[in-house]
């Protein structure tokens, strides 16, 4: 089970650095309405992708470090210190849509939480539960 999750926290992350480094325009687009995207906002959002691709990158690196070493690690307050750390990292992506999301279901809200947001929001939960689960484990 631990392999999978480790796997599956790479696998994210390496799609976030994917998407925020190289594909730093459709990351705008799925945060700007089509009637912002001509305004310097959109550009300044869009360079933002490389910097925000580098904090997926060291989380996707410190999950395949950990995938294919977890030796390195032999102690369980270190397993669960890394696993709530990758928790919190999932966590504070769901939580900080939480309240677009609810304003969402008002009308209104920044961006939108449907399709492929739908998916990352609901990805990042389920990642965060997941780390928290193996956390716990080793507690």
């Amino acid at each position: 089970m631990i392999e999978v999750i480790l796997a599956a926290n790479a696998i994210w992350f390496g799609l976030g650095f994917h998407l925020f480094a190289f594909r730093r325009t459709i990351f705008a687009k799925i945060m700007v309405p089509k009637e912002h995207r001509e305004t310097p906002v959109f550009e300044t959002l869009a360079a933002t992708g490389p910097f925000l691709g580098g904090f997926n990158f060291a989380f996707c690196v410190l999950s395949l470090i950990l995938l294919f070493n977890l030796s390195l690690f032999p102690e369980e307050e270190q397993r669960i210190m890394l696993f709530a750390v990758i928790a919190i990292v999932h966590g504070s992506q769901f939580v900080a849509n939480v309240p677009i999301a609810l304003e969402n279901r008002k009308g209104k809200g920044v961006w939108q939480i449907k399709g492929l947001m739908r998916f990352i929001f609901i990805t990042d939960f389920t990642l965060m539960v997941a780390n928290s689960v193996v956390a716990v484990i080793y507690a």
